[in-house]
This record gives structure tokens, sequence and C-alpha cells, in this order.
């Protein structure tokens, strides 16, 4: 596998490709010059392992997004082999299911999706493109998330709430409302901070 990203969100990917018995062939970053654990970060280029499948390891949604843009390399994707991955469940090219992440029966997936530590995805929820769902957040059934939204640390989601494109749930927040596009949430129960483009 290739890595592209080397920031905290990389060291974290890299170490469960480690304990997984699995090798990283190539970190790749826009920032060179550094060592990234043993090996050398290098800027991106295609005609570098050009058959390998790569993963970004970049936690900022819109960062994640930029580069999936760009690169030429087909897309894997890794779930830790603590990860509870229920029946029928889709998950897409480019994502990254963390150590205790729940998954459960019909959910769907998209593409460069990061779930993280401990994450709950209740059944069929539906999740897009560019989504990060931090540590420990719980999203209960029938969900749906808008793509490159953010929803923090520890934050519950109600059952059958839509979350926009383009949003920031707070982390510990409460969900019990839809969340339209673009809109910045934290609280318990969550209320808007603002509305941006």
């Amino acid at each position: 596998m290739l890595l592209y990203g080397a920031g905290g969100h990389a060291k974290v990917v890299f170490q469960m490709f480690l304990e997984a018995g699995d090798r990283v062939e190539a970190v790749f970053d826009d920032q060179t010059l550094r060592l990234f654990s043993d090996q050398e970060v290098r800027l991106y280029n295609p005609e570098i392992f050009p058959e390998k499948q790569l993963l970004i390891t970049i936690g900022n949604n819109l960062a994640r997004r930029r580069v999936a843009e760009n690169v030429v390399h087909p897309f894997g994707k890794f779930i830790h082999n603590t990860a509870l991955i229920g029946s029928q469940v889709e998950i897409s090219e480019g994502t990254l299911v963390f150590q205790q992440a729940i998954i459960q029966t019909e959910a769907q997936i998209g593409k460069h999706v990061i779930v993280n530590t401990g994450a709950i995805i209740e059944h069929e929820c539906r999740i897009g493109d560019f989504v990060h769902i931090a540590p420990r957040a719980t999203l209960c059934g029938n969900v749906q998330v808008g793509e490159n939204t953010l929803l923090g640390a520890g934050c519950i989601v109600l059952p059958n709430i839509y979350i926009g494109k383009n949003c920031i749930v707070g982390a510990g927040s409460l969900v019990t409302k839809d969340i339209p596009d673009h809109t910045t949430v934290a609280g318990n129960p969550a209320r808007v901070l603002n509305a941006h483009l």
C-alpha cells in the first residue's frame, strides 16, 4: 500500500498497517525532506509503484478531496481487524475504518471516508464521500450524512436525521434535528453556530 499524507492521522494508519503485517511501500506528502517512521517522505509521483493501491491519510476532508482529484494510482481501502462490519454493508474505495469501529447492516459508506476509532454507524445509514466520523461518534439508525462533513468526537446523532454536505458537528453534540448544508452546530441539543458557504 502507498500512503499520501505524513501527519498525525497518517501515523495512526501506518501503525495499523504494521500491526496487520501489511507493508507500506512509500509515503507521499506535499512537504518532503523528513522521515516518516523509517521512510523518506516523497513528493507524489505516479510512476512510483504505479500498480500499488494508495490511501490518502489526511484528516481534513477538503484537503483529502483535493488530493484525490489529482492522484493517478488506484485507491485501496483498509478495515482494522477489530472493527465489526455487519451484513450487506457497502464500503467504497479510499475509506479507512479504525480500531473497534462498528458499522451495522445495510449501511453505505462513500469514498475516502474516515470512520475513526470506536465510531458507531448503525443500520441503514448513508455516509457521503469525504466524510470524517471522529472517535466515538455515534450515528443511530437511518442517518444520512452529506459529503465533506465532519462529525466531531463523541457526538450522537439520533435516528432518521439528515445532515447536509460541508457541515461541522461539534464534539460531544447531540443532534436531534436535521442540519442543512454548510452549517456548523454544537451543544446538547445541537444548535446552529453559523452557516457558511
